[in-house]
């Protein structure tokens, strides 16, 4: 009887003993479970803490895929793009010479058609030089040796010395000086060097979609009527073939030159209408940019160092802008009056002031630039 009693009192001090290092394994790996998350998440907290994160950084993290994409195509679609604005300004090109200018030499006067000759073929010309300069003139890049500049930042991203004014173009995959923005429609970058072709390109197009849209407004009713007048007819004729007896006849059929005239005026006239509305637009957007004097990006910066200098105080004044009159001197490269017409007016493959490292005061402006910062 006592040797069972010895033998039930081990068996359960042995299962008393089992069950107490099972919970003592059980609450140590709790324990060491514990510690590792603690400690990934302290690794996970160092590696990613930043000072300066907020919100927008995070935006833009979480952005970057889409941002990466559309730099891509962009790139890729520049030939696209530029096949295209040729293509539908010669289709535009050659449907005023095939089919408009015969009907003005027939009806117009000769003083109108001396001035539709002249002016048309000016604008043409100024149109065509001012694009195939801003696609092929480069926006010009500042030398990677830093020994050739003082005092200036290092862009993030090329490693390369950064002068004023100068920006990191990611579809370009290079710095531009004095950037405003990559078009696509040029597949170039518009910078120092052939910003003012790309907004010579802009006016000139603009100036001319309008003037073939105002001379084009009664060509325009009269082939949208015509076309309206087509589908009648087409419909009647269809009735006819029908309910065809001995004593119809069929309507009469326009050819297929009225049919290709008329449609070619209403496409002219849609065409030039829509563009005038949108590149007018922009046009005037980037007017209003050099009579202040700053580019595309740099009208978000000096945005956003007004807002915080009049926080405390601080009226914020513009470095490069030497006034609206002297701005567009400046842009257009005007020194002396001639210089409006042999400039401005006619063809001119003449550089920008300065060489877009250093911005000194240009020749052509009399006052001096306002201060940085005015209390």
């Amino acid at each position: 009887m006592r040797s069972r009693q010895r033998m039930f009192a081990a068996v359960m001090r042995l299962l008393l003993k089992c069950l107490r290092l099972g919970r003592r394994r059980r609450f140590k790996l709790v324990r060491q479970a514990e510690q590792l998350w603690q400690y990934g998440h302290l690794c996970l907290r160092s590696l990613l803490y930043n000072s300066f994160t907020n919100g927008d950084v995070v935006l833009d993290s979480l952005f970057e895929p889409v941002y990466w994409l559309v730099d891509h195509v962009t790139r890729w679609f520049g030939v696209v793009f530029v096949a295209l604005v040729i293509g539908l300004t010669s289709s535009i090109v050659a449907i005023v010479y095939i089919c408009l200018l015969p009907l003005i030499l027939q009806t117009y006067t000769p003083a109108w058609i001396c001035w539709h000759l002249a002016y048309g073929h000016w604008n043409l010309i100024m149109i065509v030089f001012h694009y195939y300069m801003a696609i092929t003139t480069s926006p010009g890049h500042p030398p990677q040796a830093k020994d050739d500049l003082t005092g200036v930042s290092i862009c993030r991203k090329c490693i390369a010395p950064k002068p004023a004014r100068t920006h990191h173009c990611s579809i370009c995959n290079r710095c531009v000086l004095k950037m405003d923005h990559h078009c696509p429609w040029l597949n170039n970058c518009v910078g120092h060097y052939n910003h003012r072709y790309f907004f010579s390109f802009c006016l000139f197009m603009t100036m001319g979609c309008i003037y073939c849209s105002i001379s084009g407004w009664e060509m325009f009713r009269d082939a949208y009527a015509a076309i309206e007048r087509m589908k009648l007819l087409d419909k009647e004729r269809l009735e006819v073939a029908a309910n065809q007896t001995y004593y119809q006849t069929p309507p009469p059929t326009f050819s297929f030159h009225q049919r290709a005239f008329h449609k070619s005026v209403v496409y002219l006239w849609v065409l030039c209408s829509s563009v005038a509305l949108a590149l007018g637009a922009l046009t005037l957007w980037h007017a209003a940019l050099i009579t202040r004097g700053e580019t595309s990006i740099e009208r978000h910066i000096n945005k956003k160092e007004r807002q915080r200098l009049q926080k405390k105080g601080k009226v914020f004044r513009n470095p490069y802008s030497y006034g609206g009159w002297d701005n567009w001197k400046v842009f257009l490269g005007v020194d002396v009056p001639r210089h409006w017409l042999t400039r401005v007016l006619l063809p001119s493959p003449h550089l920008p002031h300065g060489t877009g490292l250093s911005w000194d005061l240009p020749p052509c402006v009399t006052k001096q630039r306002a201060p940085l910062l005015a209390i």
